[in-house]
């Protein structure tokens, strides 16, 4: 095997790789993704409840209800914006402090407090928020305050907001357009084009073309999951355990690629094993949105192997020490996937002979 050809074959990739639809797609995946997260379903997706404030005098309460952790504060100059941004459920509630409302409190005075509730909000967050409002109004007025709110988890490990929970499908997604889909659609359009047997004319082999298909594969793989895990805000403070974690996640990706490119003839029959085996693929996501299913069945698909890893480093702060068994497993099933390919690479080659 000579690491030049490799190199040659991949630069030629990498120089008409543009031209694919797939391959832009690879790149403008994680930005697509996060922005339909973020932007579309932002609202739904918010742990913290979001409070507009519209301080017409200069009260304590408009200061202290920005230094509170797990309340999203917006403040703003007019009361009608304010009610706009309400109605319209852009906040769960709106706040209207009149000019001389802390001098009213401090003399006994009952001073009307403006407190207008979203009513697509949840609950939950009008609970937080109109607990809070009152008892920031019995500190200015310099009572004790009614009640101590203490958020107590119950159940078995720490409660995760649905936007961190979807973590794992945006890394995946990353993993699959770059790792799967590009790795194989590129070598099933290569044998279609009758590219690949030019190749093959030439001292190149078999073994050289896929492992230059996997090497693109890999990097851009490798680049889209980094980059959404920092669109997301979800790059660990382990640097090494996440590399690990994505860099296994990315060679499995690739050499489910190259078991749908080997094993398909045409586009045709890649689209029906991505469109059958894909399942397999994206299952372990499911057990993460909802983690009150019995987790066992996810570690049945190996995609979990890496996925679980890559979770618990880039959301729950995991070190290595904590995901080692992971890893090891993960890589146990990617030297599994290796005479596989092989053997499937041997076969295309032969049916490519025999054409």
């Amino acid at each position: 095997m000579s690491l030049s050809r490799v190199l040659n074959v991949l630069r030629k990739d990498l120089r008409l790789g543009p031209r694919s639809p797939i391959f832009l797609w690879t790149l403008v995946l994680p930005f697509a993704a996060t922005l339909l997260m973020q932007v579309v379903f932002g609202s739904l997706l918010d742990p913290n409840p979001r409070l507009g404030v519209v301080d017409l005098g200069d009260s304590e309460i408009s200061r202290d209800v920005q230094a509170i952790e797990g309340i999203r504060v917006a403040l703003l100059d007019d009361p009608a914006e304010l009610k706009e941004q309400v109605e319209a459920h852009d906040l769960d509630a709106g706040l209207i402090l009149p000019a001389g409302f802390d001098e009213a409190l401090r003399a006994g005075e009952k001073p009307p407090l403006e407190l207008y509730i979203s009513g697509q909000s949840a609950r939950s967050d009008r609970a937080i928020l109109a607990v809070t409002a009152l008892d920031l109004v019995r500190q200015v007025e310099g009572s004790a305050s009614l009640v101590d709110v203490q958020l107590v988890s119950l159940g078995e490990g720490e409660a995760l907001a649905i936007s961190e929970r979807l973590i794992p499908l945006l890394v995946l997604l990353a993993l699959v357009i770059a790792g799967v889909f590009l790795t194989s659609f590129t070598l099933v359009e290569e044998r279609e084009r009758h590219t690949l047997d030019a190749l093959l004319v030439t001292p190149l082999t078999i073994t050289e073309v896929l492992l230059s298909k996997a090497v693109l594969g890999l990097l851009l793989a490798l680049a889209m999951a980094v980059v959404t895990l920092a669109l997301n805000g979800a790059l660990s403070a382990a640097p090494v355990a996440l590399l690990l974690s994505l860099l296994a996640g990315a060679v499995m990706s690739v050499e489910i690629g190259l078991l749908y490119g080997t094993a398909a003839r045409d586009t045709k029959s890649l689209y029906t094993l991505v469109k059958s085996l894909n399942l397999l693929v994206f299952a372990p996501v499911i057990f993460y949105l909802f983690p009150d299913w019995p987790q066992w069945i996810a570690k049945l698909f190996p995609t979990y192997w890496f996925l679980e890893p890559i979770f618990e480093v880039a959301v729950n702060g995991a070190g290595l020490s904590e995901v080692w068994f992971e890893l090891l497993v993960s890589l146990a099933l990617s030297v599994a996937f290796i005479p596989v390919i092989i053997v499937l690479g041997r076969r295309m080659q032969a049916q490519l002979g025999a054409a």
